[in-house]
Order: C-alpha cells, then structure tokens, then sequence
C-alpha cells in the first residue's frame, strides 16, 4: 500500500496504517529540525568532559540534548506513539496515545556519532517501530524486550554532505533526500539492495590486540580481497556498506566481553534494514533479528552488511 507522510513529497511504498504514517511523519519533522543543529555544530557549546554523563557512562554533547527533547516533543505530539526507549533516557517514556486507532513504540539513538560533530563528519539518527503489543501493560521494559523481527519499520537520517532520510519496511528499502528549498524529503532511491559485490569492510583495526583468536580469524577473513573503510561513526560505515556493497564488524573484545552495540536502537535497526535489503546479520552466535534483549540497553557484537560476507566471518568464529 501507498500513503501520504507529511514532511515527504510524494507517497511512500511499504505504509498501510495512518497510525503508522502519522509516527514516520514525526521523525521526519524531529529530523529536520535536528539537520539544522547539526549543521551547526561546531558553532555550539563544546561538551564538559566533566559534565553530564548518560546510562552507558558516556559524556552527553549539546547535540545529544536537543536531539532527544526534539524528538520526545514530535513522538508526544503524534498521538500514536505510546512509548519510546532512547540512548540517552535511562528508562523507557510513555505517550497518551488515541484510543480509536493503532499506536507503536519507538527504539530510538537520536544523534549516533556526536564526538565527530565538532569536524564535519557525518552523524545521524537512528529509528526502529515496533507495533504495540497486545496484553502488555505499557509500563516498564517489558513492552519493549522484543527481537528486531517484530519491526514493521526502521531507518536512520545521515547528517553529512545531505540529510538523507533511509526507510525500511517489509522487503523494501527506500532513501528520501532533503530538499532544502522546499523543507520535505524526496525519493532519491527507490528500492535498496545491497551489492553481491563486497568490496569493503568496516572495523576498528586499532582493536585487534583487545580481540581473541576468533575474532582475529573473522576479521582476516573479511579483510580478505577487500579495502578497508571505517569513519567511526555506525551509522555512516553502515551506509556506505548498504550503497557500495560491503560489511561492517564491531566484536566484543577483552574490554568489551559483551560487546558494544546496542541490541534495540542499533543493532535490529541495522540488521532490520540489512534483511530487507538482501542482506546478512549476526552476532556472531546467531540472527541479530532473533534476538530478545534482557534489557533496554544491552549491548551485542554486530556483524552486519553483505550476506555472503557475514557468513563467511560467522564460519569463522565458529571454526
């Protein structure tokens, strides 16, 4: 089905639900707003190394602020939205939501990558909507302790060279640009498929004395044939991967034994777009899409991009 999301100029594939239309339409208005902040980034407050931390134990940048409040004030106003867990809010928040239609809960990392702000490297958003489950008292984790194959829509907005808005629903992937004359996102791609074609890997070589053999093992096997990418900023490798073919690897290591990424609003969101797109996810013991989080905020290693290359590095662990 095709619907009308305010703040998009023409119809979008994979929407077949108002109530759904009216939470995207949100994150497109916090989006545009959060482009503009972005862009001034290096203009704003720098962050005190002293100051403000938030649940992961990590210094909070203006950006990360405006972010989230811009973002909770657009899920409030949708009347749809009926709960929301964020990177930088300890504990999930709940909306007042319309009673004569469907609602959704959000899974939300509002700025990815803000200590690359201040030098004009590209950061973004990043979404996942879950519908609201039956027989869930909306109060707690609970609601939310679900695996990323229950998403019926995920995506990121890049900040960089152009704000570019990634949407997945079910077998589809669609990239909207920023128009900045007339303030709405326009088709840009159409249907996202990730390229047989590997010719990248993406990881932090500056790990590899933190990794086990294992690891070590995949990561030689990824790099195989293949040119290293890695900016530091998730949401940015992982578009490039998307666009020119290719797979990103974050593992756990000595002093990260559990790993790094977020299960909720990372690691599904990416494996979500990644599955409809053609593509492969792992944690390196299974589908990310499978897995259940035991909590809001638990973290997994990630291995996500081309299919055949996430194979290949899960062969490789378990060897």
């Amino acid at each position: 089905m095709v619907l009308s999301v305010d703040g998009i100029a023409t119809p979008v594939e994979g929407i077949d639900d108002p109530a759904l239309a009216r939470v995207l339409a949100a994150i497109v208005e916090a989006s545009r707003d959060v482009s503009a902040h972005v862009r001034a980034g290096a203009l704003l407050p720098a962050p005190d190394p002293e100051g403000a931390r938030n649940v992961h134990g990590e210094v909070v940048h203006p950006l990360d602020i405006l972010g989230t409040e811009r973002f909770v004030e657009a899920f409030d106003a949708s009347n749809t939205v009926a709960g929301l867990v964020c990177e930088e809010l300890e504990a999930p928040k709940f909306f007042e939501v319309a009673a004569d239609s469907n609602s959704y809960t959000c899974v939300l990392d509002p700025i990815d990558g803000t200590s690359n702000a201040d030098i004009a490297i590209t950061i973004g958003s990043i979404f996942g909507v879950f519908p609201t489950p039956h027989g869930v008292r909306l109060e707690g984790e609970q609601p939310f302790l679900r695996p990323g194959s229950d998403l019926v829509a995920a995506g990121y907005v890049l900040y960089g060279s152009n704000t570019v808005l990634v949407l997945a629903t079910p077998d589809l992937v669609q990239e909207f640009t920023l128009d900045a004359g007339s303030g709405e996102f326009r088709l840009t791609r159409e249907n996202v498929r990730i390229p047989q074609a590997c010719p990248y890997y993406s990881v932090n070589q500056g790990y590899a004395d933190r990794w086990d053999p294992a690891v070590r093992r995949a990561v030689d096997v990824a790099r195989e044939g293949r040119s290293l990418r890695y900016v530091g900023s998730l949401v940015s490798d992982f578009h490039r991967d998307l666009i020119r073919g290719g797979v990103f690897l974050y593992p756990a290591d000595s002093n990260s034994p559990k790993g790094k990424i977020r299960v909720l609003y990372e690691a599904a969101v990416f494996a979500y777009v990644a599955a409809q797109a053609g593509g492969g996810a792992s944690t390196g013991h299974g589908p990310v899409l499978d897995l259940v989080p035991a909590s809001v905020h638990e973290r997994t290693p990630l291995f996500v991009g081309n299919a055949s290359a996430v194979e290949a590095i899960d062969q490789a662990l378990r060897s």
